[in-house]
């Protein structure tokens, strides 16, 4: 796959397929219920406000699923160039009044942006970057769960170690909602051999809404 520098809304998937891959590493990354709670995370996770990559450094995203099939996805990677850019580009040129437009202006004020895609009307969009703009971060950023081949890498360092046939499995449940408890305690250990956490990861599970309709039910 081949990326714009900066990014355009076409070099992201279906928003369907970007977040299953996205939850399905917070759920097997899924810790104690104490850790949920905490204010200050790292790591990929799950909440009431969506989905969150947080590496501690360089890289921090949220990927959120509004009304009406709606998305929106904002964060910022040390390679993003826009909040540094003269004259300032606004990020938010254009953008729809259902955007979380409180936290994103909060966002700004403290330089923590760089960029904001959203997604209606089965398209993803993006404010207008000036011509000499080299990077807005989104391949940098997101490439580890749009691009099949990195995601895979990404839970093979997670799950069993059998040339990537577990990963390969939860993949593709996870991308037609019908990833189970049962099939994570199954294919996911993780790296320091302990027992992985299935309750958390079961709760995990049931937010990101990639268990049957059934099993999400119970």
């Amino acid at each position: 796959m081949t990326w714009g520098r900066p990014g355009v809304p076409g070099d992201l998937p279906a928003p369907e397929v970007l977040w299953a891959r996205w939850a399905l590493v917070a759920v097997v990354e899924a810790t104690t219920e104490a850790e949920e709670s905490a204010r200050y995370r790292t790591g990929t996770w799950i909440d009431e406000e969506g989905l969150h990559l947080d590496d501690c450094g360089c890289t921090w995203w949220t990927f959120s699923r509004m009304a009406d099939g709606r998305y929106v996805l904002f964060g910022e990677d040390e390679s993003s160039e826009v909040k540094w850019h003269r004259p300032p580009v606004d990020m938010l040129a254009g953008a729809p009044d259902w955007l979380p437009h409180e936290e994103l202006r909060d966002r700004l004020e403290g330089n923590e942006l760089g960029c904001v895609y959203w997604y209606e009307n089965g398209a993803w969009a993006r404010a207008p970057y000036p011509g000499d703009l080299g990077d807005d971060g989104l391949d940098c950023g997101m490439s580890r769960f749009v691009v099949r081949v990195e995601a895979l890498r990404l839970l093979d360092e997670r799950v069993r170690r059998d040339g990537g046939t577990s990963a390969a499995a939860l993949l593709e449940h996870a991308e037609h909602r019908r990833l189970t408890p049962e099939l994570l305690e199954s294919l996911v250990a993780p790296a320091d051999g302990s027992a992985p956490d299935l309750p958390a990861m079961t709760r995990a599970l049931h937010r990101a809404g990639l268990a049957p309709r059934t099993a999400a039910a119970g």
